[in-house]
């Protein structure tokens, strides 16, 4: 799935992606989604059980307020 139809599929959740596409500067073009949630804590949870190889989670809004990332 192409990553503008993930953001808008799944506005305000957290989502689980495999198998990820990445341009040049290592943004996501495409995946497959594996789990969503509005709950993070899920989210991760899920990947602790599925363990994918190469994923990536991402948040498809603006970010909490209190999120930290780190880059």
């Amino acid at each position: 799935m192409k990553f503008d139809e993930i953001k808008r599929r799944f506005k305000g959740e957290w989502v689980l992606i495999e198998r990820i596409e990445v341009d040049d500067e290592f943004r996501i073009v495409e995946g497959k989604v594996l789990y969503h949630d509005p709950d993070k804590d899920k989210v991760y949870r899920k990947l602790l059980e599925l363990r994918p190889k190469r994923y990536a989670i991402e948040y498809m809004g603006e970010p909490p307020e209190d999120l930290a990332m780190m880059l």
